[in-house]
């Protein structure tokens, strides 16, 4: 049985609202459910899946909705999401951290604070960013639905105070050593990052800590700082320069999408002005024939590269290129392995990925190898899924998109996302490699590995049962010092027989060997 419980006027994140349904999800009297805002999009998707229209006739955009699926004991349910939602929502009791109201709250009971992080409906959002930039803080803005026009006037007006406006939609950042939002831990070090990429970010930053380099600033700037002339990369400009001006920062690392042709001239500009060596990748876009060139300017091909290249500088050492981790003798055992009792009907890579950037690298680089991989993120339109919800032939499919996220959590909180795929796709007799990243860090789930691991054994079990073998590499985004740990989570899947690559680029790289090798059979 389906009910809707509406609470008016009730705002929550983004990240409250994806907790929420995990842990509703998680008991036992509910079956599945849904934490989301009474948007019209939200309350589509809900009616769509057959919940009480009536019910959600009453929600509007800033109510709450807690959309509840129970085979049985529906009242206990209920009862069982009214007190999860009291026991969030509870006054801090007296002694507990200060639960301020508005920002001005929130600079009383911190007033050495310097940044702000705002996580609002997007109307609202940018008039307390304003307010915070006035205040002097800079702004983390984890909002999505800020129009441009708002981005464009609050980093206008942050640029010349030498304020930083991360965002909107910015899940990542590492400031002064402290994780933000969607980040890890890793070491402080002497490598600047400015990233428009969220799980981009991620990923270099602990490959940077793998590489025993560690990062003195890591600054997100929102998706469309670089991609849309309006915005011009004002953050990543203002982050450049801060970089510059920071004594502890040796060496600069720039991470984007491809940016607008005068963007990218402005950003290589203040790089040269830094006059500090850097590193630029820009996915998917490799350095054109003429193109501005400078001594301190180094240009990376992949997010491992880029980390590499940085850690290099920082350390003092010299940069030495690597494909792969693995000598030709244990690369050529493990593909022998992994290929040997495949099936000639297994001939496509299938990638089901949580982080977008990571599932951009990855089809990037595997479209380039093999002309012909589809992906809900593809930037050519004959090579875009037409139903993202079906892998067709090599697919490498984002499952953080919002075409899977709308009225559930993200699937770095929750796996079902992605675990629901694999499994819908499990029977695919054509499947021969299965590609997954696994991205540990605060507001990921607290274990990644675990909960992915049952859906990939069935998959493996089915291929074995077919008269085939299905080779699962996977890539984990983490460090040790991430409260799910690097190294539980790759004995996991080791232990699954899933083979762990030390970045998502070498687990793409070797996808492609496997597939070479089961072609040539």
């Amino acid at each position: 049985m389906k009910k809707v419980i509406v609470k008016k006027d009730s705002y929550f994140d983004s990240v409250f609202l994806m907790l929420m349904s995990k842990e509703l999800k998680d008991l036992p009297q509910v079956a599945d459910a849904t934490v989301t805002m009474g948007t019209p999009m939200n309350l589509d998707l809900l009616a769509g899946s057959g919940f009480p229209k009536d019910g959600l006739a009453a929600a509007g955009p800033n109510d709450l909705v807690i959309a509840l699926d129970a085979d049985s004991g529906l009242d206990a349910a209920v009862a069982a999401a009214e007190a999860l939602l009291v026991r969030k929502t509870a006054p801090r009791a007296a002694g507990a951290a200060a639960n301020p109201r508005d920002l001005r709250g929130a600079v009383g009971e911190l007033p050495g604070a310097n940044v702000a992080v705002i996580s609002l409906p997007g109307a609202y959002a940018a008039r307390e960013a304003r307010k915070a930039l006035e205040a002097g803080l800079h702004v983390m803005l984890f909002s999505d639905n800020v129009s441009l026009d708002d981005e464009v006037a609050l980093k206008t007006f942050a640029r010349p105070k030498g304020l930083l406006v991360m965002g909107p939609d910015c899940g990542t950042a590492l400031i002064n050593g402290f994780p933000l939002c969607f980040a890890n831990v890793v070491r402080r070090g002497s490598v600047g990052i400015v990233a428009a990429s969220g799980t981009g970010l991620q990923e270099v930053s602990c490959l940077l800590d793998r590489f025993g380099a560690g990062v003195s600033q890591g600054i997100g700037t929102g998706g469309r700082d670089l991609k849309n002339e309006k915005v011009g990369g004002l953050t990543m400009l203002t982050g450049i320069e801060a970089l510059a001006a920071d004594a502890a920062t040796q060496a600069i690392v720039v991470v984007s999408k491809p940016p607008a042709r005068p963007v990218a001239d402005k950003v290589l500009a203040a790089l040269e002005a830094a006059r500090k060596p850097a590193v630029v990748h820009f996915i998917g876009l490799k350095p054109e024939a003429g193109a501005r060139t400078h001594p301190l300017i180094r240009w990376a091909s992949n997010l491992e590269e880029a980390a590499r290249m940085g850690a290099a500088l920082a350390l003092g050492r010299p940069f030495v290129p690597s494909v792969l981790d693995l000598d030709d003798q244990a690369l050529k055992a493990l593909v022998t392995r992994e290929t040997a009792k495949m099936s000639k009907r297994q001939k496509f890579i299938r990638g089901y990925y949580t982080g977008g950037t990571l599932a951009d690298e990855a089809w990037l680089l595997l479209h380039a190898l093999t002309g012909a991989v589809w992906s809900n993120n593809q930037t050519d339109p004959a090579f875009v899924l037409a139903d993202p919800l079906k892998s067709v032939g090599h697919t490498v499919v984002d499952l953080g998109d919002d075409v899977f996220t709308v009225g559930r959590p993200h699937p770095m909180i929750d796996p079902s996302t992605r675990t629901d795929r694999i499994e819908a796709e499990t029977n695919d007799p054509e499947i021969a490699v299965m590609l997954v990243d696994v991205v540990l860090g605060y507001g990921s789930h607290a274990d990644p590995a675990g909960a992915l691991i049952p859906a990939l054994v069935a998959a493996k079990a089915a291929a074995v049962k077919r008269g085939g073998y299905l080779a699962v590499v996977a890539s984990i985004t983490g460090t040790e010092g991430d409260y799910q740990g690097l190294a539980g989570q790759r004995a996991k899947l080791e232990a699954a027989g899933v083979v762990v690559m030390p970045s998502n680029y070498q687990a793409a790289v070797l996808s492609v060997k496997l597939l070479e090798k089961v072609v040539a059979k």
